[in-house]
């Protein structure tokens, strides 16, 4: 069935013609325009197009590129932030990827797969911390089955910690059958999320060798097609930047985002481009990294193509770095994170590398992280109401792309910020974070709705009331 399916694939990734198209492309400063001020009418960009703004590499031309997509984060976000964290449920791997720690070939990776009730007590762990929204993350191995995905989500919802509970559960596992994303539907997830890792063909073949699941470049790329085909329509893509070069990466990205809008009427629901980090057992060199200021180039123009997309922003990035790239327009970020098996109950202060796929820079509490973000003007948001109310797939575009989501993203992210202060956050946290609310709603437009939020706020406060979403 794999080999069919993979025969039966479309190969949207043309190399040369990507090669070609950034060796060619100039950016003509009213081509640069013409293309900035489509982009701010909220149309997604074509891979032509994105190409240009890779070409902008003057100063001044990249001050514009950065502008418009802070213009964007605005129009389409305001100042919210999105915060999740990511949760290992096993990292047993058929594969060998050569960046990897959890590769087959590894001698230094502790193996682990947590049972049933190690599972519950992490949840328990990250909803004493005031999480509501995750992501599992399992490696490629026969003993994630499908049926087992699911029975971990449904695990994952029914666990409640005093006000916590887990109300999006998003998915990072390996490519399935139709069937098989079908069955994980079914148990209720959010997003479907695959990385490509990346788009070169060559050096997804040094990568990822030969006989191994991960080594068929066409299963991997036509998993998300298939996931949607499944009735998955919210899904995630990804390209691992620093394996090749980070032009033909972005390029990758946007015309894959292009071929899911022509060919389901819905793009990815967030874009990830996540930086190799050093991990246990990786020993060698890596001339494409990425460098910082190109990294905030990478942020600004995915941002300016795919206006409509969540873009994330990992927990591998220090924090530092992170605080300076948010306002390039990142949407999301993981906070509180520790990816070791079983690390939210056992890992020290220390990170463990034996015990996780790749280090990670920013290992900070979520509290800290999420006082940050307030005293750096942000809104922090668990919000999950366009999953549950069916705003997802082709009706999340609808609201989206036109920049109507701010109408219910500011008053749910107030809703849910509330909760946090209220059960979970420090004493100067809570106090951060209600000279935030203040300013907040002192910017709403006055309306029944805004009457009706201030009722629900205070209801938060005074009362057990809690997931009063708009």
């Amino acid at each position: 069935m794999k080999r069919e399916l993979s025969r039966q694939a479309v190969d949207f990734i043309q190399d040369a013609a990507i090669e070609r198209l950034l060796k060619e492309t100039r950016a003509d400063d009213g081509r640069l325009r013409e293309i900035l001020a489509k982009s701010l009418e909220l149309k997604a960009l074509t891979p032509e197009e994105t190409a240009v703004l890779i070409a902008a590499a003057r100063p001044d031309q990249v001050e514009v590129i950065f502008e418009t997509a802070r213009e964007l984060k605005r129009r389409v976000y305001g100042n919210r932030i999105v915060l999740f964290a990511p949760l290992y449920v096993g990292n047993l791997c058929v594969n060998d990827c050569v960046y990897c720690a959890f590769r087959r070939s590894n001698p230094v990776q502790v193996r682990r797969t947590l049972a049933l009730e190690e599972l519950r007590e992490q949840v328990r762990a990250l909803e004493r911390r005031g999480h509501k929204r995750l992501i599992l993350v399992f490696g490629e191995h026969e003993q994630y089955s499908p049926e087992f995905i699911a029975e971990c989500v449904r695990t994952v919802y029914a666990v409640r910690e005093g006000h916590g509970e887990i109300r999006r559960l998003n998915i990072n596992a390996a490519p399935f059958d139709h069937e098989g994303f079908r069955i994980i539907k079914s148990a209720g997830i959010g997003t479907y999320q695959i990385f490509q890792e990346t788009y070169h063909h060559a050096t997804y073949r040094e990568m990822h060798p030969a006989g191994t699941r991960k080594g068929d470049y066409l299963w991997r790329l036509d998993a998300l097609s298939r996931a949607m085909e499944a009735g998955c329509d919210d899904v995630g893509i990804g390209a691992l930047f620093g394996l090749y070069d980070w032009r033909f990466e972005v390029i990758g990205l946007v015309t894959h985002a292009v071929h899911l809008m022509e060919k389901y009427r819905v793009g990815p629901h967030t874009i990830s481009f996540p930086r190799l980090r050093p991990a246990a057992g990786v020993h060698r060199s890596w001339p494409r990294l990425v460098s910082d200021d190109d990294f905030l180039r990478v942020i600004a123009i995915l941002r300016v193509s795919v206006p409509y997309t969540g873009l994330i922003l990992t927990a591998r990035e220090p924090p530092a770095f992170r605080r300076r790239a948010m306002a390039f327009g990142v949407s999301q970020i993981d906070a509180g994170s520790r990816i070791e098996l079983g690390g939210y109950t056992e890992a020290g202060d220390a990170q463990v590398m034996e015990r996780e796929q790749f280090e990670l820079g920013d290992i900070r509490p979520l509290d800290v992280v999420m006082r940050e973000l307030i005293e750096d003007g942000y809104l922090p948001s668990f919000c999950t109401a366009c999953y549950r109310l069916g705003r997802t797939g082709e009706h999340f575009m609808e609201f989206a792309i036109p920049g109507f989501i701010k109408r219910f993203c500011t008053p749910n992210a107030l809703t849910t910020l509330v909760e946090y202060l209220v059960d979970y956050a420090t004493p100067e946290t809570r106090a951060a974070g209600e000279k935030a609310i203040e300013r907040e709603l002192a910017q709403l437009p006055d309306s029944p709705q805004k009457e009706e939020l201030k009722r629900r706020l205070q209801r938060i406060r005074e009362s057990n009331d809690r997931d009063l979403y708009f």
